[in-house]
């Protein structure tokens, strides 16, 4: 017997940015593709995800960035195609000044 299990490893170096695995469950159906697409219109989100390149949404360069970067998008097989996981990086310092200065 066996389960489904969808899962994100990462050991990168932190500085002062935060990292989010995020496991999403869609009410229609949805390609990795197809969010890139969407995510990469969003003001502040910048889409890092080339493992080609091996480049993917780090701590290491989300620091001192205000734009968060989003990568590492993939059909989650939990949810079949109503899922994804992302993974998510963004400098919280950046962010957090921003509020304040509103």
């Amino acid at each position: 017997m066996y389960s489904l299990v969808s899962c994100t490893a990462v050991r990168i170096p932190t500085l002062r940015a935060h990292s989010e695995a995020i496991t999403i469950e869609t009410e229609r159906p949805v390609t990795p593709d197809g969010a890139r697409e969407v995510l990469g219109k969003f003001p502040g989100l910048k889409v890092v995800d080339d493992p080609a390149k091996k480049l993917y949404p780090m701590p290491l360069t989300a620091t001192s960035v205000y734009d968060v970067e989003v990568g590492r998008v993939r059909q989650n097989i939990v949810f079949g195609d109503h899922g994804l996981d992302i993974f998510v990086c963004g400098d919280q310092v950046g962010k957090a000044k921003d509020v304040i200065e509103c």
